[in-house]
């Protein structure tokens, strides 16, 4: 097959070109894309589905190796390994708008594997792969129901910009991350500074048109050399099963559906599956086979509660907790939870809870940046998120942060950067620790997180609550937003859309959607209504504390920042690092250098604060006219002495500024290794200093008679 190219004007002087047919021939379908000079490879491919699988086995995965900008790995191993947070999240970002787009019951693993092979430094390569997903899949042989546009939108100036460059992102007021069909929204990610909605909703409008662009494009390079789309094998229950779990269940359905407490109807509705499974095993198990007969019944059961509880909201606006359309959950919020940390905000919603911890550090503990385009960045605030089984009443195996936890974490932590001022001059991480969870746990986190920092004394400009509203559609039409959504209504509904803001705007969202796209219109209404819920979250964390603490933590180390010459950087550090050595293992100190001279301190307390700018100063002062010193003798002449008044300054001692007397002989006043009382009496144009033991003397003496 030649090679086939289409290019996308998505701006002034921003071209996607977009091409097929030169290199990963054998997959069933591959592209690269250009924006620049970055480049990104995406293939996908597939493979039957396994015996026994009732779920889509969707794996997309996003690799940036160093070679794409030209360098090498950094550390021993000269070979990237595991994926980097910023790879897992782009992954995360292509999957969630590819997945709704399969038809229901293909189970087919597919894999969509994206490359970034050359990185110009300025353009980046994630929204290219979510981009580069679609084509890929349009192009195969695979059921897919796209194409669809991404792209991601800055707002700079009153104005929306078209895959803004890094240098233009940095005066954004807005990161929308957008991907969608033609007039329908899929999924959005982002942050804000403080924006409303109504301009979230314009930036959508705006990326709407630029997907418009992409799609006629993807389906004119399908033309050209698309595969032929094979008939998939698809998965579904027999629909004499689905009658006879529903004569079994009968009304008992309903009533397992709408119990309100979470352990209590996931018992009802296991007796009520457990009732079907006997009524329907003598018939079909012998027939079908036990594993088959088993993951049919599951996925029966799971469609007819997903169905039951859909109807009992739209026909009947009923909740499975009981709880009306815009209800939230009772709300409860603690700070100062517990002793020794810095910060702690107990955030419950519900039967979701998420104890936070906020930690304050030195300019050593940020963190550093994990992406290929831009090492020296480091990061000073970060949320971590950590989701144990014990929060859903579950044993299982306990590893590392896995791809949910980087991507709820990175979510809370983006929503509450936007109010930590940008001159705080502490490094900030949060640890919010999931106690249970009955949905929204990455909101509950954002509201504990605000605690925190509060009760740690972080001068937020304002506190941050966020919350998440779902969607349940009918068949005529009808649709329904619902707010604070819980785990049944995000399982069995069809949208979970996360919005986080202070009263003055949005700073974060993201959208989770199982249909196929819903307008902008319905989006501008849920944010409307998550807008009304914050509002009321907001109120009762200010109930429990109304602003940031005026002190920071007794418990939290205390920081200063002083200013040197930068010429005496090196007196400061000393000889192999000697000095700064002494200070910070005498001190337990950190002690920070930076080349403009400006000198960052992290002690444990203020008296040991005042310990290290003490020896820091003794190391750095500057000799000054007309003060007085205790110096050591260094040197020894017929004409005089040397003195070291500071560390590596020296000054003369004339033999006439010995005294108020003639001095015969140096050695009669002084001796080196002696220690004298001088006073500087001039510091001429080279620096050299002269000093005055008589003249020190003078001004004790009326100081004396003073007193």
């Amino acid at each position: 097959m030649p090679e086939e190219k289409v290019v996308v004007n998505i701006g002034p002087g921003k071209d996607i070109e977009i091409s097929t047919g030169k290199i990963a021939k054998l997959a069933n379908g591959s592209c690269t894309l250009r924006l620049g000079d970055t480049t990104v490879l995406v293939a996908a491919c597939s493979g039957a589905a396994k015996p026994g699988q009732d779920f889509f086995p969707l794996q997309v995965d996003y690799r940036e190796k160093y070679s794409a900008a030209g360098r090498f790995p950094g550390g021993y191993i000269k070979r990237e390994g595991r994926p980097s947070d910023k790879e897992i999240l782009i992954c995360r970002m292509t999957d969630r708008p590819l997945r709704p787009l399969f038809p229901e019951g293909f189970f087919d693993e597919v894999q969509i594997s994206g490359l970034l092979l050359s990185a110009d430094g300025e353009n980046e390569g994630d929204v290219l792969s979510i981009l580069g997903a679609s084509v890929a899949l349009c192009l195969s042989d695979l059921p897919f129901l796209g194409p669809i546009g991404a792209l991601r939108v800055g707002y700079i100036d009153g104005q929306f910009v078209a895959n803004p460059t890094y240098s233009e992102m940095e005066k954004s007021s807005l990161e929308l991350i957008y991907a969608g069909l033609p007039d329908k929204v899929i999924m959005i990610e982002g942050d804000a500074k403080e924006l409303p909605e109504s301009v979230l909703v314009a930036a959508m409008e705006f990326a709407n048109e630029i997907v418009k662009k992409q799609v006629e494009a993807q389906l004119d390079l399908m033309k050209r050399a698309g595969r032929p789309k094979k008939t998939p094998d698809l998965h579904l229950v027999p629909a004499e099963i689905t009658a006879g779990m529903v004569e079994i269940a009968g009304e008992k359905l309903e009533a397992a559906c709408t119990v309100p407490g979470k352990e209590d109807r996931i018992k009802a509705l296991e007796e009520l599956k457990a009732l079907i499974v006997e009524g329907l095993r003598p018939k079909y198990e012998a027939e079908m086979g036990e594993e088959n007969f088993t993951n049919t019944i599951n996925m029966g059961f799971d469609k007819l509660v997903q169905k039951t509880i859909r109807t009992a909201i739209l026909e009947k606006g009923f909740r499975p907790d009981g709880r009306g359309v815009e209800d939230i959950r009772p709300l409860t919020a603690e700070v100062g939870v517990l002793p020794v940390v810095h910060g702690t905000g107990l955030f419950t919603r519900g039967e979701t809870q998420a104890l936070v911890i906020a930690t304050l550090g030195g300019p050593g503990d940020a963190q550093e940046s994990d992406s290929i385009y831009n090492t020296d960045a480091t990061r000073k605030f970060y949320l971590h998120y950590n989701f144990p089984n014990y929060s859903v009443g579950e044993v299982g195996r306990i590893s590392g942060p896995g791809r949910r936890e980087i991507g709820h974490g990175n979510l809370a932590e983006r929503s509450l950067a936007q109010v930590i001022p940008a001159d705080f001059p502490y490094t900030v991480r949060c640890v919010s620790e999931i106690m249970s969870s009955n949905g929204s746990t990455s909101m509950a986190s954002v509201c504990g997180g605000t605690l925190a920092l509060m009760d740690a004394g972080v001068p937020i400009k304002a506190p941050v609550a966020g919350i998440s509203c779902g969607l349940v559609t009918g068949d005529n039409g009808k649709e329904l937003i619902l707010t604070d959504i819980i785990g049944a209504e995000d399982h069995y509904g069809d949208m979970d859309f996360k919005v986080c803001g202070t009263d003055e705007g949005i700073t974060g969202f993201q959208l989770d959607l199982k249909l196929p796209g819903v307008s902008i219109d319905l989006m501008a209404r849920a944010m409307e209504q998550n807008k009304r819920a914050r509002s009321r979250i907001l109120g009762v964390i200010r109930e429990c504390l109304p602003g940031p603490r005026p002190q920071l933590s007794p418990n939290a180390p205390q920081m200063e920042k002083m200013k040197i010459n930068p010429d005496k950087i090196g007196a400061l550090i000393g000889t192999g690092g000697k000095n700064i050595k002494e200070i910070t293992e005498s001190t337990k100190s950190e002690v920070n250098i930076e080349d403009d001279g400006t000198v960052t301190i992290l002690a444990r307390n203020k008296t040991v604060l005042d310990e290290v700018k003490r020896k820091i100063e003794s190391y750095t002062a500057e000799a000054e006219i007309g003060k007085i010193y205790r110096g050591l003798v260094k040197t020894v002449r017929d004409f005089g002495a040397f003195v070291e008044i500071l560390p590596g300054q020296d000054g003369l001692l004339h033999i006439s500024e010995m005294a108020n007397y003639r001095v015969k002989d140096v050695s009669d006043i002084c001796k080196e290794g002696d220690y004298v009382t001088v006073k500087v009496i001039d510091i001429d144009r080279t620096g050299k200093i002269r000093l005055s033991r008589k003249a020190a003397l003078e001004d004790l003496d009326k100081e004396e008679a003073k007193k």
